[in-house]
Order: structure tokens, then sequence, then C-alpha cells
């Protein structure tokens, strides 16, 4: 259901957006060639973080309201990392409200404080993210619970060897995997007895839950041969729980992989890491040549796993240089900060349970970001990747070309923080951190207002909430296309 509680932004509302109550719509309306032009270097300024460009204080002194408004916010924003004076501005127009799932408030209702007869209950929901989120919780305490045990054992059972598709509202091979870690906690036997086939299935995300659970169980054989797996996410998994349970013995393995020139960010940041503090005598040597490596990529989402390799080799993080060369202004930047409506469509891929929703870009408060997004979507840039973190009361996040956090796009977002709160429905951008965007969207499943103080709000779902609301780890976005 769709409440109409928000509206779009057309030029002609430049008052309700940016300007001041004694200029009409009509005269904001009008910005000339030269105010144009005026707008583009003065956004270009801000995206340089350039403030002693002579256009902000052009602007800032501008006869026209809308540039002076814009112009003020950009020397905000260039001044101050979290741009406390935001609040200041005019009011921009409120993200639609949209209403709750009924399950969310069950989902909530589970809490780590949950006895096993309310576990045990949820378990048999009707719905799959509350079902999950109790395998999640399930304990030690449900131990001498055989219903609970049986009913996980059956969940892995069900995992059919092409476990990469699924209709919509149910599972392909998330309940399995949530099982093989849930089961790790309550039948750790049983779990031992399922894990080998669970650690070599085709579906990588069973092995990465494999790993979790081979990780529960200590289980340091298995962790051996997945942190050799093909995919990173595996590695990344494995390598994580190895670590912990066997500190350096296993450094030969995690050098391994800091030392193979096809390992992604993930499994090099996780196999540094894991190499802190070694005695290894080659390490070192390791670790400064991946560097190297690393460096060559210039990638700057790949700083984490830079910056550990920086770590394990024992030199500061400030010996990382990002890189320099920079993107020019979008060209549409101009437009969508004079109120242009611009709208991309997110079609869900049939195996992922299909269907799409609608997202409406927020040019109003992050004109920059909206228009880097528009020329990512221009060039398929987000077709055929997925959802790789799922927190049904939190976020959705992706897509990732690594399905993975830490692999996003080579040239960092710079933050364009506002006054639009991070309410259910809004998009806003993954960072590593100020001014590290990584091209990675999230979307708000809940209202999460403190994350207006470091990310960034581009845009707001208009339709299809609750294809939103349906989505699964994994579930894969077939594209996104703009709608003319």
């Amino acid at each position: 259901m769709r409440l109409a509680s928000g509206r779009s932004i057309g030029i002609g509302l430049a008052v309700a957006v940016l300007g001041a109550p004694s200029v009409s719509a009509a005269q904001a309306g009008r910005v000339s060639r030269a105010d144009s032009a005026l707008l583009r270097r003065i956004l270009s300024a801000e995206d340089r973080r350039d403030a002693a460009d002579p256009a902000l204080k052009e602007g800032a002194e501008s006869g026209n309201v809308r540039v002076r408004v814009l112009a003020r916010r950009a020397i905000g924003r260039i001044g101050d990392p979290r741009f406390a004076a935001r609040d200041s501005l005019p009011p921009l127009p409120a993200p639609m409200t949209w209403p709750e799932p009924a399950w969310r408030l069950r989902y909530r209702a589970l809490t780590a404080q949950s006895d096993c007869g309310a576990i045990r209950a949820a378990l048999a929901d009707s719905t799959w993210q509350v079902r999950l989120h109790a395998a999640d919780l399930a304990g030690q305490a449900c131990g001498s619970d055989t219903t609970v045990g049986g009913l996980l054992e059956r969940w892995i059972a069900l995992l059919p060897p092409d476990a990469s598709q699924r209709v919509r509202g149910g599972v392909a091979w998330q309940a399995a995997a949530h099982a093989i870690v849930a089961l790790a906690r309550v039948e750790p036997a049983d779990a031992r007895r399922r894990l080998p086939a669970l650690a070599t299935h085709r579906q990588w995300q069973v092995r990465m839950y494999a790993a979790r659970a081979a990780g529960v169980l200590a289980d340091t054989a298995s962790l051996r041969k997945l942190a050799g797996d093909a995919n990173d996410n595996v590695k990344e998994r494995a390598i994580d729980a190895l670590s912990a349970l066997t500190g350096h013995a296993d450094d030969k393995i995690f050098l391994a992989v800091v030392n193979s020139p096809s390992a992604g960010a993930q499994a090099v940041r996780a196999a540094a890491r894991a190499l802190l503090g070694s005695s290894d005598p080659g390490a070192h040597a390791a670790e400064n040549a991946a560097f190297l490596r690393w460096v060559a990529r210039d990638n700057a989402s790949a700083r984490d796993a830079r910056v550990a390799l920086l770590a394990a080799a024992g030199r500061p993080a400030n010996d990382d240089r990002p890189p320099t060369t920079r993107v020019d202004l979008p060209a549409r930047a101009v437009a969508l900060a004079l109120g242009a409506d611009a709208r991309v469509r997110v079609t869900m891929a049939r195996e992922s349970g299909g269907g799409s929703f609608v997202v409406r870009m927020r040019g109003d408060v992050a004109p920059i970001t909206a228009a880097r997004i528009l020329a990512l979507v221009q060039t398929g840039y987000y077709n055929g990747y997925g959802w790789h973190r799922v927190e049904p009361d939190f976020v959705i996040q992706g897509p990732s070309h690594g399905d993975n956090e830490y692999v996003g796009y080579s040239r960092f977002f710079r933050d364009e923080l506002g006054p639009v709160p991070h309410v259910r429905g809004t998009v806003g951008m993954s960072t590593r951190g100020h001014d590290t965007g990584d091209g990675q969207w999230f979307v708000n499943l809940r209202d999460n207002l403190r994350l207006g103080r470091d990310y960034t709000v581009f845009g707001e779902v208009v339709e299809g909430i609750d294809v939103v609301d349906g989505i699964l780890e994994g579930d894969v976005v077939a594209r996104i296309e703009e709608i003319r």
C-alpha cells in the first residue's frame, strides 16, 4: 500500500525546496544559462572539496536564491565532514511514509533473551524472515529440544543440489545455511555429521555458512580446506574463524592468500589481519609486495585490504595513498540540483523471486551522488549482482561486484549529508568512512535516524516496498534501468 505523503520535486517548487518565502515559485523557477554554469562550478568545487574556488563566493552573493542556498550548502559540506549546519537550510520535502509489514512485529519480538519455546514457535512462522531470525537466535538453551534440532535437520535435508533459485516468499539455500550454524550450537554432533556435504556444496553461500558452522564446532580441518575455496567470501569467513582458533599456526595458509594475484579484497584483508604479529620470516616481504600489487589496481574501494596489508607489515595506514584521478562532475548533476525528476526501476531476477521497485533520485539533497548513480545505471554496472547484506529489521545492502562490503566502485563518492532523514524506504550510499562512498546502495527497512550524521540519502522508494521487504540475502538484481 502506498501512502501519498511525498511528492515529486519540480523546478517550479523551488520555494519549498531551497527558496525564501518572499520569492515566488515562478521567480525561483527561472534559472539563466549563466546561473546554470555557475551552479556547475559550485557543485564541482564541492565535489573536489575546494574551499578556495571563487565560484563559492560568487554563488553566495548571487541574486538567485537557489544559487545562494546551493553555494551555502557547498561551503558547509566542504568545511565540515558532518555538515552540522545543514539543519539551518530551508527544509526539503519529506520522504514518503510506508507502513511496516505485519511480520516485522513478530521479528522484533524475538531477541537473544527469548526462551526456547518462542524460538520453536518462530521456526514455524509463516514468513521466512522470522524463521531465519529464529534459527540465528537458537542456542544451547534449545539443546534438549528435539523438535528444534529435528526441524533444523529437515531444513538441511531439503537443500537441493542446485539451490540457486527460489520462488517469491520461499527460500533457496538460505534455510539450510542458517540451519547448519544453528545446529552447530544446538546439536553439535548432528552438525558435524551434516557439515561435509554443505562444505562442498555448489552454492558458495552454503559453503560460506558452513565455514561459520565449522568455526562454532572448532573444526579446523574443514576450515583449512575452506580457506582455499574458489570464492573469496568463503575464504574470508574461513580465514577469520581459523585465525581465531589457531592463531599463527596456520600462517602458511594466510600467506598463500596474500600472495595470490587472484584473491579478492575481502579475502586479502582477512588474511592480512590474521597475519598481524606473525613471526614468519617471509611475512613482511609478502605483505609489502601484495600492498604494491593492490596499489597498482588503482581501486579506491580496496583501501581496507591495503591498510590491513600495511598493518601486518608494521607500516602506518597513512602510507596508503588513494587514487588521485577523479571522474568529472556528472553531466546531470546541475539538472538534479535544480529539481529534475529522475527515477529508476530495480527489477529482481526471476530466480530470486522476481518483482520490481522504483527509486526516485533525491537530487535536491544529493545531486552529485544521484547523477553518478544514474551514470552507473546507464552502463549496466549493477545488473546481475546481488544484495549481500540483508538485515530484515535494518537495511538491505548491495549490489556489489564481489558480493561483499569491501568490494565497491573504483572511485569514492563524496558525502552529501543533508536534512532528509533516513526513514523507511530511503536509499543511502554505503561508505567505509567519511567521503568513501563505494557505489553500493542500502535501503532503510525501518527508520534509522542515527544514520543521518554519516550517510548520504540519494533516493527513496516510491513504488514496490513489498518487493524490498521480501528480499533475502543473495537475491540478484536482474537489471536497473531509468524510467524515462
